[in-house]
C-alpha cells in the first residue's frame, strides 16, 4: 500500500498533550501516528543516546531479525502498524522496529552510566479497588527520558478490526506501553522493570499493543502468560464491567498475577516473591518511590485522591526537575464504572486536566 493512499484521518489540537485521532486498517493507523510524530522523532529520538548505542550494536543483527520473525509470527497486524509508523516517520522499517524493540535489546557494556541509568527509570502507579457500589481507580505517572517532555501524544483510534482504543504515545512508538484504555472496558498502565532475562521473542511493546485489543482481564492475562515474550513490564490492569483490578509482573521468564483488594502502589522493580531469585536492576529512584508511596498509602494520603501521592515532590515521586535525565511526561487517572470509564490526563502540576473524557463500555 502506498503511504499516500492511507485511509486514516488525523486531527491535531494545541493542547499541551497533543491529540491525534486515527481510523482505518493497521497500516493506515500506523502511518497516521508516525506522520503526527515525525518531527519529534527526528529531533529527539534519533539522537537519543540509548537509541544510538542500541542501533550501533544491533542494526542488521541476526538477533534483531529473530525479534522481527517472532513478532510477525505472533502478531502480524501490529507489525503492520509498525510498518505504517515507519512510513509516516519517513524512516526505513528497521529504524522503527529497532526503536520499538529498544527495551528488548541489551545495551553495550561500554555505554555511559547516564545512558544505563535512564534505561532503568520510569513510572509509578496507584491502584484503588472499588468499595461497595463505588468505582475502582487506576492512576499513573508516566516517566521517561527528559528528551520527550512536551513531545508526546494522546491518540484516539478506531480500527477496522478490534475495539476502539486510546493511549498516551511517545514519538514513533507503538501505543500501549504507557497508559490507555479501550471500549471493551479495559484499562492498562505500564511500569518499566529491568530483570536480567532478555531472550529472543515477541517485543514487550507488541505485547502491550495486543492488550489494547483484549476484551477483558482473562484475555489480557493469557497474553502476558505467553512463553515467547522477549522481555517484560509490570502491568496494572482494570476491567470496568467487573471493576476488578489486577497487578501483573511479567518479565520474560514468568508471570505473577495479583488481585488488588486494597490500595497499593508499584514503581519499577519486581516485588513479588516468585521473582526473588531473578537478577534485576533496582534503581534508587524506584526503591525510594515504592517506599514513599507505600508509606503515604498507609497514612491515608489517598483520601485526597491519587494525585496526593503521584504529585509528591519530596521523594520525588513526581519528577519535574529540568536538570534530571528522567521526567514525568504526564499523569493519568482512570475511574472505572460498570458501563463507562472516566479518564483525565494532567500534563504537569500546573496543567491539570489537559485532556479528559468518558469511554463508554460496549
Amino acid at each position: 500500500m502506498n503511504k499516500n493512499d492511507s485511509k486514516a484521518e488525523v486531527y491535531m489540537s494545541n493542547n499541551p498533550i497533543r491529540l491525534v485521532q486515527a481510523k482505518g486498517d493497521a497500516f493506515s493507523i500506523g502511518f497516521a501516528l508516525g506522520q503526527a510524530s515525525a518531527s519529534c522523532f527526528r529531533e529527539r529520538a534519533l539522537g537519543y543516546d540509548r537509541y544510538q548505542a542500541l542501533s550501533a550494536r544491533w542494526r542488521g543483527s541476526d538477533y534483531l531479525k529473530m525479534l522481527e520473525s517472532a513478532a510477525r509470527a505472533a502478531y502480524p497486524r501490529y507489525v503492520r502498524e509498525i510498518e505504517g509508523i515507519a512510513a509516516g516517520l519517513d524512516q526505513d522499517f528497521e529504524t522503527a522496529f529497532l526503536w520499538n524493540c529498544r527495551a528488548d535489546l541489551q545495551l553495550p557494556e561500554d555505554v555511559s552510566s547516564a545512558t544505563n541509568n535512564v534505561a532503568s527509570l520510569g513510572c509509578t502507579s496507584i491502584l484503588i479497588p472499588a468499595e461497595g457500589d463505588g468505582p475502582a481507580t487506576i492512576a499513573h505517572n508516566e516517566d521517561g527520558a527528559a528528551e520527550f517532555f512536551g513531545a508526546c501524544f494522546w491518540v484516539e483510534v478506531r480500527p477496522d478490526e478490534g475495539p476502539a482504543w486510546s493511549s498516551f504515545m511517545t514519538p514513533g512508538t507503538l501505543p500501549g506501553e504507557t497508559f490507555g484504555l479501550n471500549e471493551a472496558g479495559l484499562v492498562q498502565t505500564i511500569n518499566n522493570i529491568t530483570p536480567n532475562d532478555l531472550k529472543a521473542g515477541v517485543s514487550r511493546q507488541i505485547i502491550c499493543r495486543a492488550i489494547l485489543d483484549a476484551t477483558g482481564l482473562d484475555e489480557a492475562v493469557a497474553i502476558l502468560k505467553r512463553s515467547d515474550r522477549a522481555s517484560g513490564f509490570h502491568h496494572n490492569l482494570g476491567e470496568a464491567k467487573t471493576r476488578r483490578l489486577i497487578s501483573v509482573e511479567a518479565p520474560a521468564s514468568g508471570c505473577a498475577v495479583r488481585e488488588v483488594t486494597s490500595p497499593r502502589a508499584h514503581a519499577n522493580h519486581l516485588i513479588c516473591p516468585e521473582f526473588e531469585s531473578l537478577k534485576q536492576t533496582i534503581n534508587p529512584s524506584s526503591r525510594d518511590r515504592q517506599e514513599a508511596a507505600d508509606r503515604m498509602i498507609a497514612e491515608n494520603a489517598l483520601v485526597g485522591g491519587p494525585e496526593a501521592v503521584l504529585f509528591d515532590e519530596s521523594t520525588p515521586i513526581y519528577k519535574n526537575r529540568q536538570d534530571e535525565s528522567s521526567r514525568t511526561l504526564a499523569t493519568s487517572v482512570f475511574t472505572l464504572f460498570p458501563d463507562r470509564i472516566h479518564w483525565r490526563a494532567h500534563s504537569s502540576l500546573d496543567e491539570r486536566d489537559a485532556l479528559s473524557g468518558t469511554m463508554h463500555v460496549v
